[in-house]
């Protein structure tokens, strides 16, 4: 069918034509938003899933969503590497200034500038902080250079200045689970001192499963500061929407069997029903696309996940991590006990640690349980067995 007409587009974070399964979920982070904004308490929303669940989708949608009600909202990527102040600096200058211009009789987004410029001096210790303001540093304010007393500090001044305003400052943080202990430390004791002073200011952050665990070593009450909601694949109901009416809205038909074709092929991940969709809409000669569209669709879909989704987190492994992932793999989708994966390859468990601790940092698996181990990308058993067939 015409290619330019196809509803479905797999990308990274791109929002899908149909949000299926997800209403209620942004219906609770809308609610918590708002009665953080007029000054009532409600938690943080922590989003935690598998690669390919759609939690950059749903951030970005609750972002847009708050915008759209008069809430101030910065959009963060925490790539590996980069340092937490480094991140906040730049977003929450555009932020500030964003207010400034609001009211000019009011000064509290002048005063957080301020404390911003103070902040902004941590670059002594964070050497990737890139920011310019047109401010004189605020002295004795964030600028103790003790992360956590400063980026309090600087959080309360944007919790002010987001007060006078009568609006909410929401920091929307994709991939948080490489920001460093200490530092997530720093973010969590600032959070929790603004709801303390029940300010607007409040994080709506996006990981993987590995997440939970980092925040509750990082601070203990971090379990009761945030709200924890999983993004999981898609129920039956859910993944034969996301199907079915981008489709039907184009006035073209899909078959059942083909419908369930894909279902079942994709176990109902949202970024794999994407790439279904678009293959088996572009491969298929007209309406209704049919189960032999879906079965030929599979081989394309396949190869382009092999090439892209999949490719790129194999090629950042070394030769070590992948034997690992392989052995894993051989056993099946997991998870699995450490001890078994150290069976097939013939090692001890503490001598593969290092290993499983590597890739639990660069977010190709993590622990569901003590002494389990998990991939955080579906499928990715499969992927492996494909391109080493053997374990060697």
């Amino acid at each position: 069918m015409d290619p330019v007409r196809n509803p479905f587009a797999p990308g990274a974070g791109t929002r899908p034509p149909e949000l299926a399964g997800r209403d209620d979920l942004i219906e609770r982070a809308e609610i918590a938003l708002d009665r953080i904004a007029r000054g009532r308490q409600a938690r943080s929303f922590i989003l935690y899933g598998l690669r390919g669940t759609g939690k950059t989708v749903l951030l970005g949608k609750i972002r847009q969503d708050a915008e759209a009600r008069g809430l101030h909202a910065v959009r963060i990527e925490a790539p590996e590497g980069r340092s937490l102040p480094a991140m906040l600096a730049a977003p929450l200058r555009a932020l500030l200034l964003k207010l400034d211009r609001l009211e000019a009789t009011k000064k509290g987004a002048q005063r957080a500038l301020r404390a911003l410029a103070s902040f902004a001096k941590l670059k002594v210790s964070y050497s990737d902080i890139e920011v310019t303001l047109d401010v004189e540093p605020e002295k004795g304010v964030a600028d103790s250079g003790d992360l956590e007393v400063d980026l309090t500090e600087l959080l309360l001044a944007v919790g002010e200045a987001a007060k006078e305003r009568d609006t909410a400052a929401i920091l929307a943080i994709d991939e948080i689970q490489y920001v460093k202990e200490s530092e997530m430390a720093a973010l969590i004791a600032a959070l929790h001192a603004v709801a303390q002073a029940q300010l607007p200011v409040t994080m709506v952050a996006a990981g993987l499963p590995q997440l939970l665990g980092q925040m509750g070593r990082a601070k203990s009450y971090a379990e009761r500061l945030f709200e924890y909601v999983e993004v999981a694949r898609l129920d039956a109901g859910a993944a034969r929407n996301a199907i079915v009416l981008p489709i039907e809205r184009e006035d073209e038909e899909i078959e059942r069997d083909a419908v369930e074709a894909i279902l079942k092929a994709t176990q109902g991940y949202p970024y794999f029903l994407q790439e279904w969709g678009k293959h088996a809409w572009d491969l298929a000669f007209g309406s209704p696309i049919t189960l032999q569209d879906v079965e030929n669709a599979t081989v394309t879909a396949v190869a382009e996940l092999d090439a892209s989704f999949f490719r790129v987190r194999f090629d950042r492994l070394t030769p070590t991590e992948k034997r690992y992932v392989r052995a894993m793999a051989e056993l099946g989708a997991g998870p699995h006990r450490s001890g078994d994966i150290a069976e097939l390859l013939g090692k001890q468990v503490t001598q593969l640690a290092p290993i499983r601790n590597s890739l639990i940092k660069k977010g190709m698996l993590y622990s569901p349980a003590h002494g389990d181990t998990a991939f955080t990308v579906p499928m990715f058993d499969e992927f492996m067995r494909r391109i080493m067939p053997e374990l060697v």
